[in-house]
């Protein structure tokens, strides 16, 4: 590493210049939980790493263990989508029957009915979700 000198209040001062490979130029950064954040932190001070230091230590040691998730198969996927979908349906039917039992619109034995359906639908649904890998 070559030197340069730097005026610091009159005064000058010889500072290490750091090689392109030494140079920090990109930025990383993650969220985390309160109690992730106090565990993180309490990590950190007692390393005695700023940090920075301790988050590349920890990444680039690799002293983290990865565990890989499994892809998720395109079928459950598409099964999911579809069932995300027929429940926002399912809630509007659930609510406009409630509304109109309150109104007086449907008979007690309409609303019933209505809702032993929307619950079967709702178990049939849930079952299969399960029974998908």
């Amino acid at each position: 590493m070559s030197k340069e000198n730097v005026k610091h209040e009159g005064t000058y001062w010889a500072r290490r210049v750091k090689t392109e490979a030494k140079l920090l130029t990109h930025v990383a950064s993650f969220r985390l939980s309160e109690n992730d954040y106090l565990l993180y932190r309490e990590k950190m001070k007692y390393s005695g790493l700023k940090p920075s230091e301790f988050f590349r230590v920890a990444v680039l040691t690799n002293k983290i263990k990865i565990v890989a998730r499994s892809k998720s198969n395109t079928d459950k996927n598409r099964l999911h989508f579809i069932c995300n979908k027929t429940s926002n349906n399912l809630n509007q039917l659930a609510r406009r029957v409630n509304t109109d039992h309150i109104c007086e619109r449907i008979s007690e034995l309409t609303y019933m009915q209505v809702l032993q359906e929307l619950r079967a639908i709702n178990k049939y649904m849930k079952m299969c979700l399960q029974n998908v890998d």
